[in-house]
C-alpha cells in the first residue's frame, strides 16, 4: 500500500476517538440517540482540532444503515463511501474554491432532489467564512427551511467572519485547543503503531510545538521520524533542527549569573557557528527563563516544562529572583520584536547577553522604595521594618553617623559611579552598597550641667542636636528666620509645610531651647506673610499650577 502520513491514518472514526472535544461529541451523539436532530450546524475552532472530521462522523452516524446511530457501524456501504469519500449523498464543498452566487444557487438546485442511497443528503462546507456576502445571502433561505432530508454542515477557522443571520440558523459548537499531555499520548500512541522509539521529551517538545492542533502534531511528528532511524530522541531533534539544549542553556545562564561577559559572548558564538539562527536562540532563551519562573512559582508539571524540573540550574535558580527573572525574559521578548528591523541581528543579541550578564545588579523599583522607606525611618527615629533579603540594608534601629552617607540621600537617585548600562528599561541597575556603621550608644541631647548658648549660637546648636532624631524638622528650623525680643523668641517660616513640621515637634524644639538657653525662653512660631506678587510671577504661578496638574503634585514650599 502507498505510504499514508500520520493524521490521514489517524482520522477519527468515531465520536469516541475525537481527542479534547468531549463536549461536541456528547452533545452529538445524545442528539442522535434522542432523535432531535438540526437541519444545520456550524463547526468552528483552530486548526487541526477535529471540525472536518466531526463532520464525517455526524454524517456517517446519520446515514449508518444500522442508524441513524450514536456510533457508526463502519462497515455498511454506507460508512465504507463516507469514509472513503465517494459518497454522492455527502457531499463535501471547499468554501474558499466556491465563493460566488452560481456555486449557492447550483446547491439550491441540487436540494430539490433526494438522496440516492442514504438517509439523508448531507453539504459540509469547509471555510465557510471564505463566502461572499451575495453568497451568504443566497444561502439564508434555503437554510433555515430546507428539504426534510438536508443537513448543512459549516466549518470554519474565524468564526467571527460569518454573518449573525447565518449563525441564528445554525447549531453552533466551538473545538477548543488540545491539551499538551494529551497530545503526547497521541504520538506515543502513534509511534506504538509503527513499532517506532519515541522519548517523552522528544515527544513533549513536538506537542508543545503543535500548540494544540493534532494535525500539526502529527505532521511534525512525521517529519522528526524521517530522520530519526527508528528512534527519537530530542537530542537528534535538537542537532536536526537547529536547537539550544537544555544542558547548553544551563552552562550558559550559569556564565551569565557569574557576570563572565567575555565567557558567555563566545559560548554564543559557538552555537551560531553551530547553525542556531538567533530567532531560535532567543526562542530557547525565552524558554528557559519561562521555565525558571515556573519553578520559582512552584510548578514542577513536566508537562508546562518540558522536562523534568530537576534538569534545569540550581545554581541559576539561586542567583536570581523572581524580578531578575521577570526583567531577563522581558529583554529577550524585547530583543525578539527589535531584530526584524535592526541592520544587524547580531549586535543585538550580543548587547542583550551583555546586559543578561548584568542582570545580578538588577533591582527593581519595589526594592528600591522599600530600601528608601526604611532608610526614612530610621532617619526619623522610628523603628525600620525588616529589611528585603535581596537589598543590604543598615542595621535596624541606628541612624547614620557622618562618616557613612546616605546611599539614598540624593531623593532615591542613584549616583553615577552604581548606574548600569541597563537601567534605562524600567528599574534601576545598582551596585549594592554593604555599609559597616559603628554601633552608637545611645546619649542624652544635652549634658545637664551644659552651660547656656549665645543668642547667635542657638538656632546652629538646635538644628545639630534636631538633624538626626528629626530631620525634617531640622530642615525647617536651618531655613527659618530668628528674631529676639528680650526672652521672646519669633521663629518665621516661609511654607506652611514648614510651620506645621514646627507646630508637630513643639514640645521637643522649646524643651530644648529652655535647656540650650539655660533660662526661661518664649517662643513663637510664625509664617511669613506673603507680597504681592508682579505680573511675571504671576503667571509663574500659573504655569506651577498647571504642572501640578499634570505630574498630580502639589508645591510643599517657596524659595
Amino acid at each position: 500500500m502507498a505510504y499514508e502520513v500520520t493524521a490521514t491514518r489517524r482520522r477519527p472514526q468515531d465520536f469516541d476517538s475525537l481527542a479534547g472535544q468531549e463536549f461536541v461529541a456528547s452533545t452529538l451523539k445524545n442528539a442522535i440517540q434522542s432523535g432531535k436532530i438540526a437541519h444545520a450546524y456550524l463547526f468552528s475552532g483552530p486548526r487541526g482540532c477535529g471540525k472536518t472530521s466531526s463532520a464525517r462522523i455526524l454524517a456517517k452516524a446519520l446515514n449508518c444503515q444500522q442508524g441513524p446511530v450514536a456510533q457508526p457501524c463502519g462497515q455498511c456501504a454506507a460508512c465504507q463511501e463516507i469514509t472513503r469519500g465517494a459518497s454522492m449523498d455527502v457531499i463535501e464543498i471547499d468554501g474558499a474554491s466556491n465563493t460566488s452566487v452560481n456555486d449557492i444557487r447550483q446547491i439550491k438546485d441540487e436540494v430539490l432532489f433526494p438522496p440516492n442511497s442514504c438517509r439523508y443528503k448531507i453539504y459540509i462546507i469547509d471555510e465557510v467564512h471564505m463566502l461572499s456576502t451575495s453568497a451568504f445571502n443566497a444561502l439564508l433561505k434555503t437554510i433555515e427551511e430546507p428539504p426534510p432530508y438536508v443537513i448543512f454542515i459549516f466549518a470554519t477557522t474565524e468564526l467571527h467572519k460569518v454573518p449573525a443571520t447565518i449563525k441564528s440558523r445554525c447549531q453552533q459548537f466551538h473545538f477548543r485547543l488540545v491539551a499538551v499531555e494529551q497530545l503526547k499520548e497521541l504520538l506515543a500512541q502513534a509511534a506504538a503503531e509503527i513499532g517506532l522509539q519515541a522519548e517523552d521529551e522528544a515527544l513533549y517538545w513536538i506537542a508543545r510545538e503543535a500548540t494544540g492542533s493534532v494535525r500539526d502534531a502529527y505532521t511534525l511528528f512525521d517529519q522528526v521520524a524521517s530522520f530519526s532511524a527508528g528512534h527519537i530522541t530530542f537530542e537528534k531533534i535538537r542537532e536536526t533542527l537547529g536547537l539550544v539544549g537544555l544542558d547548553t542553556m544551563n552552562l550558559l545562564f550559569e556564565t551569565c549569573v557569574t557576570a563572565n561577559t567575555a565567557s558567555a559572548l563566545e559560548q554564543l558564538d559557538n552555537l551560531l557557528q553551530s547553525g542556531v539562527s538567533i530567532e531560535q536562540f532567543i526562542t530557547d532563551c525565552s524558554n528557559y527563563i519561562r521555565s525558571l519562573l515556573l519553578i520559582k512559582s512552584g510548578i514542577t508539571r513536566e508537562s508546562l516544562l518540558g522536562q523534568s524540573a530537576e534538569r534545569y540550574s540550581q545554581q541559576v535558580l539561586a542567583q536570581w529572583n523572581v524580578a531578575q527573572l521577570e526583567r531577563a525574559l522581558s529583554l529577550f521578548l524585547s530583543l525578539y520584536r527589535d531584530i526584524r528591523y535592526s541592520t544587524s541581528p547580531r549586535y543585538e543579541v550580543d548587547l542583550a547577553l551583555s546586559r543578561l550578564c548584568g542582570i545580578s545588579s538588577f533591582v527593581s523599583p519595589q526594592e528600591v522604595f522599600q530600601a528608601m522607606e526604611s532608610v526614612r525611618q530610621l532617619l526619623g527615629g522610628a523603628a525600620a521594618p525588616a529589611k528585603s533579603q535581596n537589598l543590604s540594608s543598615v542595621p535596624q534601629g541606628q541612624p547614620l553617623s557622618q562618616g557613612h552617607p546616605n546611599p539614598f540621600a540624593n531623593g532615591g537617585a542613584v549616583p553615577p559611579e552604581h548606574r548600569h548600562p541597563t537601567s534605562d528599561f524600567g528599574g534601576t541597575m545598582v551596585s549594592r552598597p554593604k555599609p559597616v556603621v559603628p554601633p552608637v550608644s545611645p546619649q542624652p541631647l544635652v549634658p545637664a550641667d551644659s552651660p547656656g548658648v549665645p543668642q547667635d549660637k542657638l538656632k546652629e546648636k538646635l538644628v545639630e542636636e534636631l538633624s538626626l532624631s528629626h530631620a525634617s524638622t531640622a530642615s525647617a528650623l536651618l531655613s527659618s528666620q530668628w528674631h529676639f525680643d528680650q526672652n521672646q523668641l519669633n521663629i518665621i517660616v516661609g511654607s506652611s509645610f514648614s510651620l506645621n513640621q514646627l507646630q508637630k515637634d513643639e514640645s521637643l524644639v522649646l524643651d530644648l531651647l529652655q535647656q540650650f538657653s539655660g533660662g526661661s525662653l518664649q517662643v513663637d512660631f510664625q509664617l511669613r506673610q506673603a507680597r504681592q506678587k508682579p505680573m511675571a510671577e504671576v503667571e509663574q504661578s500659573n504655569q506651577v499650577d498647571i504642572i501640578c496638574k499634570v505630574f498630580k503634585g502639589t508645591v510643599v514650599g517657596e524659595s
